[in-house]
């Protein structure tokens, strides 16, 4: 599917994009690569530090800004697919500066929307986040209107055929801004108390290189308009810390402002929307435009009352997991 063919990520200096980029070249032959990003620095790192791991004669990197209207018209010059990973991310600071979240999220969402339809890209795959479902934050809010205007796109693209869907998922195990990394600098400076901000707290268990498959899933299936979300583990924070240093001393300090105590990525009002596939869901539109044809074969109907929540999840890791689980990290 994706041999020969034209590839530009958006946001691609990151840590999605760095995965994505030595998976694509594992699993398939590219034309090109396109890391699309606003930061010069990170660039040149990238290139140095996958010289030598990925074919980088097919690896093109692009200065611009999604913001950029024009510069990413001329980036979409020739490109089949895009994968939508640029966005301001921290919650405090999406929170201080919350025009220049909506810059980046909402209006740079609406511009890789028009500059994809205008130039007849083959399929669009918008990354999204827990934070997006009943959002009660900026970065949520900002999120979930820019998942509605990827889905709503659809109705648009007319005889250029473009489809748009949305993969979503939380906190990718040791990205940056998770709590691994941040446990760890506290660690490595000898200190064994951990900041926890509720002993309560829950969260999803996603790898990057599964992220990075749920993607090529979409990219490879959808129609137009679904919303794609893995089925992972949960892991209690305080297991995780347990798991990083046996003996590590945990503080609670209380949830910050905007945190949740679980994620929820599936809601009970989506589920009448929502299929269950082997080792995934999708919640399907509920637009005109959008059909049963549309549907996806081997998916099953969630049921009316649904939920898919890191606190009342099925499958869980301990303490032992975890610490497996981050021996492969």
């Amino acid at each position: 599917m994706l041999n020969n063919k034209t590839i530009l990520i958006t946001g691609g200096t990151g840590s999605f994009g760095k995965k994505f980029l030595e998976m694509i070249f594992a699993d398939y032959k590219p034309k090109k690569v396109i890391i699309y990003s606003r930061d010069e620095f990170k660039q040149s790192v990238m290139k140095s530090e996958y010289t030598g791991k990925v074919d980088m004669s097919r690896v093109r990197f692009f200065i611009g800004d999604v913001r950029d209207r024009e510069r990413l018209y001329r980036a979409f010059e020739g490109v089949d697919y895009v994968i939508h990973a640029a966005a301001m991310k921290q919650v405090p600071t999406c929170e201080y500066n919350p025009m220049e979240a909506i810059k980046t999220n909402i209006h740079g969402a609406q511009n890789v929307i028009d500059a994809a339809l205008d130039k007849g890209v083959k399929k669009v795959v918008a990354l999204s986040t827990d934070k997006a479902v009943n959002p009660i934050n900026l970065y949520g809010g900002t999120k979930l209107v820019s998942d509605k205007l990827f889905i709503a796109a659809n109705a648009y693209s007319g005889t250029s055929g473009t489809v748009f869907s949305v993969v979503r998922y939380g906190n990718v195990a040791g990205s940056r801004g998770s709590v691994i990394p941040i446990f760890q600098r506290i660690l490595d400076r000898g200190e064994k108390e951990l900041p926890i901000t509720d002993l309560r707290m829950t969260r999803f268990w996603i790898t990057l290189e599964q992220g990075v498959q749920l993607v090529f899933k979409a990219l490879e299936e959808s129609k137009g308009g679904e919303t794609y979300i893995s089925k992972i583990p949960s892991f209690h924070i305080g297991d995780l810390a347990k798991a990083m240093c046996a003996d590590s001393v945990i503080k609670e300090i209380g949830i910050r402002e905007g945190e949740k105590l679980h994620e929820v990525m599936v809601t009970k009002d989506d589920s009448r929307m929502t299929y269950e596939y082997d080792k995934h869901y999708i919640i399907y539109p509920n637009y005109t435009w959008h059909n049963e044809s549309m549907i996806l074969p081997g998916g099953v109907p969630v049921g009316d009352g649904f939920e898919y929540n890191s606190g009342t999840n099925k499958e869980w890791l301990d303490v032992e997991e975890l610490k497996e689980a981050l021996k492969h990290m």
